[in-house]
């Protein structure tokens, strides 16, 4: 088979292309395309607040009161009584230790067992008992702790603990976020958080106000008021009573 060949010629030459022409139009117009302002934001991307007016569920209704469906009653904004001074680092573990784990929060009767141990694993440098000697409750229904208050493990049983013995808000430096998912999420306490040592200037002992709507703290022993960091979104939450039953009020869930 013969092998084709190719000729080159020895002097190539090239042509230069014709350099294209445009409308005068084209120097003159911004390379980018301009669309239309509007003022409106899309329909898809607006997110409306929740608001809600949900009444907090009483301890009188099905146990734990994330269960529970919240009750008809005057929204609660304020808390009024004696407060329990604890320091800084209370563990799950003094809060409620892990022996009393075995009762059960949704039976009515070891829910206000459980509450009878609340806070008995604190150290004997703690003189006053949170709640005395065959007793169910407390008469402190304002818990103040300093720094990382509720650190240890997740165990939900914490906060119920503490509401099922009485305490309607902890005040806290700063929470360990399990604790403070927790508290919302079962509708048991308020985890209200201050803006500074509160702990180092109240005393077990001292009667307290908290007003939620102005995050406020008034020691009425004193005389002092301090500033607290609002509660948020939250709020409604644990005024509902608890995640499921905040879920159902707000029609996520059916209620039965």
């Amino acid at each position: 088979m013969a092998a084709s060949s190719l000729s080159l010629s020895p002097n190539p030459t090239f042509t230069a292309s014709t350099k294209p022409s445009f409308p005068p139009s084209y120097h003159t117009t911004p390379h980018f395309v301009k669309f239309p302002n509007t003022s409106q934001t899309p329909t898809h991307l607006i997110v409306k607040p929740l608001t809600t007016h949900s009444p907090r569920a009483s301890l009188s209704s099905i146990i734990p009161r994330a269960t529970a469906t919240p009750t008809t009653s005057t929204t609660q904004t304020s808390f009024h009584g004696l407060c329990y001074v604890v320091g800084d680092n209370i563990d799950t573990d003094q809060i409620i230790p892990a022996e009393y784990l075995t009762l059960v929060p949704s039976n009515p009767e070891e829910y206000e067992k459980l509450g009878s141990y609340a806070l008995i694993g604190l150290p004997s440098s703690y003189t006053t008992r949170f709640i005395e000697p065959n007793e169910n409750k407390t008469k402190y229904s304002i818990v103040i702790g300093g720094y990382n208050f509720g650190c240890g493990s997740s165990r939900e049983h914490a906060p119920v603990a503490l509401g099922a013995a009485g305490v309607a808000a902890v005040v806290a430096e700063s929470y360990a976020r399990i604790f403070f998912r927790n508290s919302v999420a079962t509708g048991e306490v308020y985890p209200l958080e201050s803006e500074g040592r509160i702990c180092e200037e109240c005393r077990t002992g001292d009667t307290i106000t908290i007003e939620l709507a102005e995050s406020r703290l008034i020691n009425h022993t004193t005389g002092k008021e301090y500033k607290l960091k609002p509660i948020g979104d939250a709020g409604p939450v644990i005024e509902a009573g608890g995640i499921f039953a905040y879920a159902r009020k707000t029609g996520m869930i059916p209620t039965n």
